[in-house]
């Protein structure tokens, strides 16, 4: 689903919810709860995602991109996105942002010379752990937690 129909849902569902307002474990959990498989919640307000995302052509005011949340109120287990290839664009962004370019120096030198069209995700291994053991607490998925006896695993 698009973030404009999770958006519309959950205010149907009765969460005080506008179009820019990112999606938290609360409404992720909405979104899901009666889901017997995963959704794809795509394309999100640029202003809640990193500057390296693709500009959505169909909808400028959005990315490129999903999170993918299991189902029966788990929440999202991966994220992802076309990457922007474009290194001035991604320096206009920065700069619209109030960013220091120095900050971004190392990722900017890497598309400086051109870059080709590809993209990135990235998993939540323990999310997907808690979700596929149906277990009720992530920290159950978690190798080696913090806890306050224990700061180094």
């Amino acid at each position: 689903m698009k973030y404009d129909e999770a958006v519309e849902y959950l205010q149907k569902k009765g969460h005080q919810m506008s179009w820019g307002s990112d999606l938290g474990a609360i409404e992720e959990r909405e979104l899901t709860l009666d889901r017997a498989l995963p959704v794809f919640v795509i394309n999100y307000p640029k202003e809640l995602k990193p500057f390296y995302m693709k500009e959505n052509p169909d909808d400028p005011r959005t990315y490129k991109n999903s999170d993918l949340l299991a189902p029966e109120g788990y929440g999202e287990i991966v994220g992802g996105s076309e990457r922007e290839t474009d290194n001035e664009r991604m320096i206009a962004w920065l700069r619209e942002k109030g960013e220091s370019l120095d900050n971004y120096k190392w990722y900017l030198d890497l598309r400086k010379y051109g870059s080709v069209p590809h993209s990135g995700f990235g998993m939540g291994i323990e999310r997907v752990v808690t979700w596929v053991c149906g277990l009720e607490h992530i920290r159950d998925a978690i190798p080696f937690p913090r806890t306050v006896a224990r700061v180094y695993p």
